[in-house]
C-alpha cells in the first residue's frame, strides 16, 4: 500500500518525518457553508448537506474538539440516492477526524463508516499519528464532490479537501505547529463505497493525490 501523508498542512514540517512513513486510508497516488466545530455529528452539518430525518440507523456520535473544524461545500445534490452515499462519504472523513483527535485508531466511528482498505489503511494511519504523540488543530474543507451512484449498492464519490489551514498540534504540550500552505494542502479524494446489511455506505476503498490541479486555489 502506497503511503498517504498526514491530512494537514503541517505534515510537510519536519515535526511530520514519522507520519509521512504510516500507510494511510488508501493508495496515494502522486452554496452554502456552515462549520462543523465541536459539535455532535450525525450527518455533515452543513446548509448544503443531507440530514439524518427519516434515518432509522443507530449511529455513532463523533464530537471533534472545539478547535477542530470541517466544512462540507456542495453537499447536497437533491437526489436521493446521491446524497445518502455524499452523506455517509462525508462521516467517513469525520470518523477520522474523530479517531485521531481521540487518539483511537479503532474507534467504534471509524469501523462504522470504514470497511476493507479503506479501514486497515485508515487505522494504520491514525496510529502513526498518535505513537507521534500529534494531533491536529484548525480547518478543513471539503468541496466539489462529484457521486456516480453505479447500482443499489455500489458507488463512487471524489472530492477536494482544503487542508491550508489544518495545523499538526502536539497531543502533550498543545503546542500548535503552524506551517504555511502549499499545492501539497489540497487533496483530491476518490472512493469507492458500498451500501452493508445495515444500510450504510462504507467507504472501502481510499486513494488520494496531494497538489492535484483540480484541487489547488
Amino acid at each position: 500500500m502506497k503511503r498517504r501523508s498526514l491530512p494537514v498542512a503541517a505534515a510537510l514540517a519536519a515535526s511530520a518525518a514519522l507520519l509521512l512513513t504510516a500507510c494511510g486510508g488508501g493508495d496515494d497516488k502522486s452554496s452554502d457553508n456552515d462549520k462543523i466545530a465541536g459539535a455532535d455529528v450525525s450527518a455533515p452539518a452543513t446548509s448544503d448537506s443531507p440530514d439524518a430525518s427519516g434515518d432509522t440507523i443507530e449511529r455513532p456520535t463523533m464530537k471533534l474538539p472545539g478547535d477542530v473544524t470541517e466544512t462540507f461545500e456542495g453537499w447536497k445534490t437533491g437526489d436521493a440516492a446521491e446524497d445518502a452515499v455524499l452523506t455517509d462519504a462525508g462521516h467517513a472523513q469525520t470518523a477520522v477526524t474523530y479517531a485521531i483527535t481521540q487518539g483511537d485508531p479503532d474507534s467504534a466511528a471509524l469501523t462504522f463508516y470504514q470497511s476493507g482498505t479503506a479501514l486497515a489503511g485508515s487505522q494504520d494511519w491514525v496510529k502513526g499519528i498518535v505513537d507521534a504523540g500529534l494531533t491536529y488543530s484548525g480547518t478543513v474543507r471539503y468541496y466539489a464532490p462529484d457521486v456516480s451512484v453505479l447500482d443499489k449498492k455500489t458507488a463512487g464519490v471524489s472530492y477536494c479537501a482544503d487542508e491550508s489551514k489544518a495545523f499538526n498540534k502536539n497531543r502533550k504540550t498543545q503546542k500548535v505547529d503552524k506551517v504555511p500552505a502549499t499545492d501539497q494542502s489540497y487533496v483530491l479524494y476518490s472512493t469507492r463505497l458500498e451500501k452493508n446489511a445495515e444500510g450504510v455506505w462504507q467507504t472501502t476503498k481510499l486513494e488520494s493525490e496531494r497538489g492535484n490541479k483540480k484541487c489547488v486555489q
